[in-house]
């Protein structure tokens, strides 16, 4: 009998402590209505392809991550001429990095639905670290992360110091994910 109520104390332990460890963290995947931008005087534009996961726990931040992938060959500047020239060595070099990288390293709450997300940008090989401030939002099995931020165009060596191009470009974002 002491055997058994043993063997029964254990089995409902772990059923017990199994309940709290086998809730999944919501996973979800960038839908392509995203939107961003990148603003100036001059040049502005947007990049059309972007994909990556979002791992999101609102009870428990040191459990989310931000793994996103921006096809620089997709920006669209409004100008043909300009769009292919953000394509060479001296802008994007978009041979050889076709992609900018966003990795996260952290998320801190602001407000009631308000994160900074700090990470690692990459660009042409270069990896600085940022804050992104973002709003978010849930309905149903979407979420949504929209906001600014600025990066020094300089820092991973997109163009050359210029009268004519500010150094800090203003980036607009708007990341709608669904669950997956």
């Amino acid at each position: 009998m002491k055997n058994l109520r043993i063997t029964l104390l254990t089995v409902f332990s772990f059923l017990f402590l199994s309940a709290f460890t086998l809730i999944a963290l919501e996973h979800y995947e960038v839908t392509q209505d995203f939107s961003l931008e990148f603003k100036s005087k001059d040049p502005s534009g947007s990049f059309k392809k972007m994909e990556g996961q979002i791992e999101f726990d609102e009870k428990d931040l040191s459990k989310c991550s931000f793994d996103l992938k921006i096809d620089v060959r997709s920006i669209s500047t409004g100008n043909g001429m300009m769009t292919k020239k953000s394509q060479t060595p001296e802008w994007f070099d978009a041979v050889k990095y076709p992609y900018a990288k966003f990795k996260s390293t952290k998320v801190e709450k602001k407000d009631a639905n308000t994160y900074n997300i700090f990470g690692n940008l990459t660009i042409k090989g270069i990896t600085k670290p940022v804050t992104v401030p973002a709003t978010y939002t849930k309905a149903g099995n979407k979420i949504t992360l929209k906001g600014t931020f600025f990066v020094n165009r300089l820092d991973f060596k997109v163009g050359k110091k210029s009268e004519a191009v500010p150094d800090q470009m203003k980036v607009n974002f708007e990341i709608p994910a669904l669950s997956k």
